[in-house]
């Protein structure tokens, strides 16, 4: 150090002036031995103690001097202010500018850089040897590259780079921030002037190739690379094997590229969506496309070229393994991105015919192909889209959206494509029980007058559609011009035209017109087992009927040989039919056997009164009594007991028990007014109280009931007649009009009940639910009678319209309890089932359906609710199980949205067994049949999503659940379960690809 040399010699030169200087050169020299040993406390002791006691002002600036500087190194606390305290005290010594740069040499040196920074600021160069001047520039270019501080870093080092000692590493780090800066040339040029050691170190290879690659030079890149390998740490050489993968490809030497690029650990061990799509592309280059899709699906949330241009060969490379779904997602994403407009339209182009393909669970196919039509009305495959259009209306069943379409796009379809899909939607609709609306499309069907075979199927269902609307007459007309096709007899619905003929005939009363066809019906042997035994039955009834009552008995004898449910209607009617030819005993005897054998049968109470009618025409007055007495007391809702109560009055009256008599006809007349029961026992209680003599009592009783006054009985007849004769003659509007005057004027009339029933039936055909209602209403208030049943059955469906399970519920049972007609019983159980789960019961909804499904009457339709119904409540309740069972056999009958539901559970099943590849099959398929379905289409586009990522496609599964988050706002629930697991996947992602950092 030159300060203390130059303190040794002026120690030297003092030396002999006296003892006690030699003494103080002695410990002088002592704490300078301590000092350069880097014991610097012990040292220091020395200094501050010699400090105090010399009187000599030179050797106090040197002990001064050694104590900041000691204080300095030992890091003391006050060593700044020493260091600043001799700088103030020896204002003109020489030692001033050492101790800067010396405290400042000593932080850099132990990297302690922003306090080495700071004593440099204090240095005077100019005082500085031209060593000490190198040094000081060096370490502030140092400073200041690590500051990255670029200026100030070049202007240091620019003084030191013809330094011999500074000049490689000065020319190191110029040509390091020339290298930062994008300057090659300069940097190359800088660079070769590093020592060939300091190039070694200092990785200059590396940076020399990844400037090559930079410029464009890829040959070089790669031989420069290539030669660094062998002597870098593993970090260096992923980034050279970076340089060497991407050179080769960027010279489209993909197959050498490759094991290079997979050599590759990232950037701190995470891939960039480029780095994958490289590496993608290469082995897709090769036609490996099960690897390219190993990354180009690790590309999730990509919005650039690159990303674009990696899902449009994702997409190629899905097609190439026969992956249809997945490259429908991967086309609609490219075709969603602008950044290259050649790919995106053909992108859009592939998208819409792979949607055409296997269909698409985003929009119907029509939607998907119009929009390519709209956004590329000059793309050359504008034609072929057009046809493709016009055949999808009809095979993506979305046939509401399709009427839409061809309603607005005439000039995409031709007049056969109108056809069919006009008569497909019709067919949706009378499954709808939308009977008006789907007869207008079927009319429309037939007009258009392209396929016969469609001309004859509308007919068809035309006609049944008036059907179901009561309008019989209508409904016939339309089945015998479709039997009269020739083009009938090839369709599915053709072996049911004779049957469906019987009943049209059968419900107008024109019983050998229905005769003649269910004779025909039964002739063509294609009835099913169910069909076969109703004909029988309507065959004894048409018979019946027409009072032919031996060939009533011999169908109902085959009837009752099928072994059917209505067994007991059969039994029934075969019974009654002895009466008919005079062989009351073995009707009576038939009456008890079916009273024995069925007494839970709906005419177990109809046997009981007609054996008690009979037993009264046999003169067993006795027996009659004790049989209408077993209606009264153990069947007290039904029917019967208003009829049986006056049977039984009369029996007394005529056996001249009067008083028996009249007891029953009180009876009968304050439980049943304004019944005709009650009116005749009215009139028969005035006969008896005339033979006795007793006009006063009679009068007295009489005005107790709340009956029309015999007076008014002329007036009140002639009313209604009026009213019946206008619905007699199909004058619809002048009938309502005659019988509201009718109930206005004889509220409580004679024939009240029959004109409630009947106005309620002309505003019902009108669909004025809500006129109807209150008169259903009022009949279902009166005592039971022939109009309950239909009443039951009609305000129950206005209930149900309307939305008020709670009115229909009661209405529904009641209806179920007292019903006669199995049909009604079905529509009855069918609906409480439908109506109960609306309300959450699951229990009772399940009740109800295993009624429905134990009815083998019940029809296919009624079945298929029944078991969609238990599968519906099966979910809810947790039994899965039973679930997946019921929707199993939905699928085999349903159509429209319970086969769509049908559809989504069996992928949703599938996926929860881990058959995520056959979900997803499951999936496509609903979007092929089911898309106009969005509610389960939305579903499932959610088990695609979670599908994929179970299966390592992370691409497919977040461009799908960010669809769902993007376009399916108005399913809210199903769009927060895609937030949730989007969220997932990004997190885990993100863990390997460093370019989902600022989307996640």
């Amino acid at each position: 150090i030159l300060v203390l040399s130059s303190l040794v010699l002026s120690m030297g030169i003092y030396a002999q002036s006296s003892a006690i200087y030699t003494s103080e050169y002695g410990k002088f020299q002592h704490g300078v031995h301590l000092y350069l040993k880097n014991q610097y406390s012990a040292a220091q002791q020395i200094f501050q103690r010699l400090n105090q006691e010399t009187e000599r002002q030179d050797l106090k600036e040197e002990t001064a001097y050694y104590d900041a500087l000691s204080a300095a190194f030992s890091r003391q606390p006050d060593a700044e202010a020493r260091l600043v305290a001799f700088a103030k005290d020896y204002p003109e010594s020489p030692r001033r500018n050492s101790v800067y740069t010396q405290t400042a040499d000593y932080y850099f040196q132990n990297k302690e850089f922003d306090q080495a920074a700071e004593w440099y600021e204090k240095v005077n160069v100019e005082e500085l040897s031209l060593s000490e001047r190198e040094n000081f520039y060096f370490n502030q270019g140092y400073i200041a590259f690590k500051d990255k501080d670029r200026q100030k870093a070049e202007s240091f080092f620019n003084k030191v780079s013809d330094s011999p000692k500074y000049r490689s590493q000065a020319n190191y780090y110029l040509g390091f921030l020339a290298y930062e800066g994008e300057d090659y040339q300069a940097a190359n040029e800088l660079f070769e002037g590093v020592d060939e050691q300091e190039k070694v170190s200092k990785n200059v290879s590396y940076f020399q190739s990844d400037m090559s690659f930079k410029s464009g030079d890829f040959e070089k890149a790669i031989t420069q690379a290539k030669a660094q390998l062998s002597r870098s740490n593993r970090v260096e050489q992923s980034e050279l094997n970076k340089i060497i993968g991407e050179s080769y490809f960027n010279l489209e030497n993909y197959k050498e590229a490759i094991p290079y690029l997979e050599k590759y650990e990232g950037k701190n061990g995470r891939w960039s969506n480029t780095d994958y799509y490289q590496l993608g592309y290469a082995y897709y280059q090769q036609k490996d496309y099960e690897k390219a899709i190993s990354q180009f699906n690790k590309i999730i949330d990509g919005k650039d070229d690159v990303a674009q241009n990696a899902y449009y060969h994702l997409a190629e490379s899905y097609i190439q393994l026969g992956q249809k779904q997945q490259a429908l997602n991967a086309f609609k994403n490219a075709s969603e991105m602008s950044y290259n407009n050649e790919i995106r339209e053909d992108a859009a182009l592939n998208y819409a015919k792979l949607s055409y393909d296997i269909g698409n669970n985003y929009k119907s196919v029509p939607e998907v192909l119009t929009e390519f039509l709209e956004n590329y009305p000059h793309s050359p495959a504008k034609e072929e889209i057009q046809e493709l259009l016009v055949n999808s209306y009809v095979t993506s069943k979305n046939y509401e959206k399709a009427m839409e379409l061809l309603e607005d796009n005439p000039s995409f379809a031709d007049q056969e494509v109108y056809q069919k899909v006009a008569f497909y939607r019709g067919l949706e609709l009378y499954n709808e029980e939308k009977y008006t609306a789907a007869q207008s499309l079927f009319e429309q069907s037939i007009h258009t007058q392209r396929d016969r075979g469609y001309v004859a199927r509308a007919t068809y269902w035309k006609a049944e559609s008036a059907y179901n609307l009561e309008d019989y007459q209508e409904a016939l007309i339309g089945y015998q011009a479709f039997k009269g096709m020739s083009a009938a007899q090839q369709t599915p619905e053709f072996k049911d035209i004779d049957y469906n003929m019987g009943y049209a005939y059968f419900n107008q009363q024109k019983y050998d017109g229905a005769i003649r066809h269910f004779k025909a019906a039964l002739d063509t042997g294609r009835l099913s087992a169910k069909e076969k035994n109703d004909a029988y039955l309507r065959l004894g009834d048409g018979y019946f009927a027409n009072r032919d009552y031996w060939k009533a008995m011999e169908e109902y004898n085959k009837a009752i040989a099928q072994q059917g449910q209505s067994n007991d209607y059969a039994y029934f009617q075969k019974a009654i039919s002895y009466g008919f030819v005079d062989r009351n005993t073995q009707k009576i005897e038939d009456l008890n056997a079916f009273v024995n054998k069925f007494s839970q049968s709906v005419y177990y109470d109809d046997a009981l009164y007609e054996l008690a009618n009979t037993y009264v025409s046999e003169n067993q007055n006795q027996k009659a009594i004790q049989t209408y007495d077993k209606i009264v007391h153990e069947l007290p809702n039904s029917r019967y007991v208003s009829r049986a109560l006056l049977r039984e009055g009369l029996i007394y009256y005529n056996d001249n028990d009067n008083d028996k008599a009249l007891e029953i006809f009180k009876t009968l007349a304050a439980k049943f007014p304004n019944t005709d029961e009650a009116r005749q026992a009215v009139s028969s209680a005035r006969n008896i109280y005339v033979d006795m003599g007793q006009t006063d009592a009679y009068a007295q009783w009489v005005k107790t009931l709340d009956f029309v006054s015999v007076s008014d009985a002329d007036i009140d007849n002639a009313a209604y007649e009026s009213a019946e004769n206008q619905f007699i003659n199909n004058n619809d509007q002048a009938a309502i009009a005659a019988f509201e005057k009718y109930l206005d004027k004889f509220p409580s009339g004679l024939q009240a009940l029959e004109a409630h029933f009947n106005l309620a039936q002309l505003l019902y055909r009108k669909g004025d639910l809500d006129g109807a209602l209150p008169h259903y209403q009022y009949i279902n208030t009166q005592p039971k009678s022939d109009y309950t049943e239909k009443t039951l059955e009609r305000l129950s469906r206005i209930y149900l319209e309307k939305g008020e399970e709670d009115q229909a519920i009661p209405v529904l049972e009641e209806l179920e309890a007292t019903a006669k007609r199995r049909e009604n019983i079905t529509f009855a159980q069918s609906n409480l089932m439908k109506a109960y789960y609306e309300q959450s019961d699951y229990q009772k909804t399940l009740g109800y359906a295993d009624k429905v499904l134990a009815d083998d009457k019940a029809e296919a339709r009624a079945r298929a609710d029944a078991q969609l119904f238990i599968a519906r409540s099966s979910m809810q309740t947790g039994d899965e199980a039973r679930a997946e069972k019921a929707y199993a056999e939905v699928a085999q009958a349903a159509q429209g949205k319970q086969a769509a539901e049908a559809q989504y559970y069996q992928a949703y099943f599938e996926r929860k067994s881990g058959n995520y590849k056959a979900s997803n099959e499951a999936v496509q398929v609903l979007a092929k049949e089911y898309s106009g379905y969005k509610e389960f289409s939305v579903r499932g586009l959610l088990l695609m999503g979670k599908n994929f990522y179970d299966l390592g496609d992370a691409y497919q599964a977040s461009y799908i659940l960010q669809n769902i988050i993007d376009n399916f706002k108005d399913f809210p629930e199903t769009v927060e379960k895609a937030k949730v697991e989007l969220k997932r996947i990004k997190a885990e992602e993100s863990k390997t690809n460093s370019s989902l950092d600022d989307k996640h």
